[in-house]
């Protein structure tokens, strides 16, 4: 089987010739790997692992994104992000947040005031893309499991978060807050008239609209299922009726424990729920196949907090073959819980590959 004839017959509940998988890992992993196998591009390191995801995007023409004279550099609503090490690598974190002290919706709309160039904050549009390079660049990954958008996609919490600030954003929610409720329907329009470009260029050649909002924390949601409901899940809906339209897969990553949320995901047709952070509250592989098993796919669910870091090859290859079992006729796209974090053993990323079956020797 091809990557695309693997995952169709996932998705579809047959039995592939071997599990799907999709590479996650943070710059320094990936140059980490690059070097454990003596490989030069990106390309080279999914070619080895064995990922069969390919994405494809839009060009962007739009307004020139700065980078300023302090190394941190632009983002599409105006907010600002420079780079912060933990250690052993970097991380980008937003420092200028332009809709920080905003509870008045109306006061986006006000022109400059005499003597202001801009007031610190914009909003972008669709037509800052150029679609037109869509559908050959999909056609060149032909055999691939073809994708567009990424977890950023529309990501209402983080994405405002990064404009406006996390505690913020948690009492917006909690409030309504006028202005966030402003924010995050000009983010749904933008992303959802952006993708809904995407996939009418790419005329069927594209098979997973990737998309992401994480629910849940470690312990919890952190948000309710009534405040999900009313807020988030009509818009959700959109997109995953967006992607059916045109074919597509929907694949939303939701971090934390968001088993609670699951049914709703299900009800509104969701397809994949990427990344399955076992280790949060509620989120056992076995519980979830138990409860789960051919309503909805999974992708991930390989700890990035404790069997790839912590564990032994032995612990990793436990874990794969478990969930080669559970998931024998299809259903689960194994891979790494999350981005794989500075510090974990090689020999672990290379054995879950091997025991998946995906890694070219």
């Amino acid at each position: 089987m091809n990557s695309k004839e693997r995952f169709t017959a996932t998705l579809a509940y047959r039995t592939p010739d071997r599990p799907p998988t999709k590479h996650y890992g943070t710059p320094e992993i990936n140059r980490a790997l690059l070097n454990h196998f003596g490989l030069s591009t990106h390309e080279e390191l999914l070619l080895k692992v064995g990922d069969d995801f390919r994405r494809v995007e839009p060009r962007y023409i739009g307004p020139e994104l700065r980078t300023f004279p302090d190394g941190s550099w632009e983002g599409l609503w105006g907010e600002r992000y420079a780079n912060w090490s933990f250690g052993g690598g970097t991380y980008p974190e937003a420092v200028y947040l332009p809709f920080a002290e905003v509870n008045d919706p109306a006061v986006f709309s006000l022109p400059p005031q005499a003597g202001e160039s801009e007031r610190g904050w914009r909003f972008p549009s669709p037509d800052w893309y150029d679609y037109s390079n869509v559908k050959a660049d999909a056609q060149k990954l032909a055999g691939y499991v073809v994708c567009t958008g990424n977890a950023g996609v529309p990501d209402f919490m983080n994405g405002i978060a990064r404009c406006r600030g996390v505690e913020k954003v948690l009492l917006d929610i909690g409030e309504e807050n006028p202005a966030y409720l402003a924010l995050m329907e000009q983010r749904f329009e933008f992303f959802y008239e952006m993708y809904r470009r995407v996939l009418t260029a790419a005329e069927g050649t594209i098979d997973v609209l990737c998309l992401g909002e994480d629910y849940g924390n470690q312990n919890g949601l952190m948000i309710s299922p009534r405040k999900f409901d009313k807020l988030f899940a009509p818009k959700m809906k959109a997109f995953f009726d967006l992607a059916h339209r045109h074919g597509a897969k929907a694949m939303m990553h939701c971090c934390g424990s968001n088993r609670q949320l699951i049914p709703r995901f299900i009800e509104l047709g969701l397809d994949i729920l990427e990344v399955v952070q076992v280790d949060a509250a509620g989120m056992n592989i076995n519980e979830l196949h138990e409860h789960f098993y051919g309503q909805i796919a999974f992708c991930g669910s390989i700890s990035v907090q404790n069997t790839l870091p912590f564990g032994t090859v032995e612990d990793v290859v436990r874990e794969v073959e478990l969930r080669k079992r559970l998931f024998a006729q299809g259903g689960m796209i194994i891979a790494a819980t999350h981005d794989i974090q500075v510090g974990t053993p090689l020999v672990n990323i290379e054995a879950m590959y091997r025991a998946i079956g995906s890694l070219r020797e």
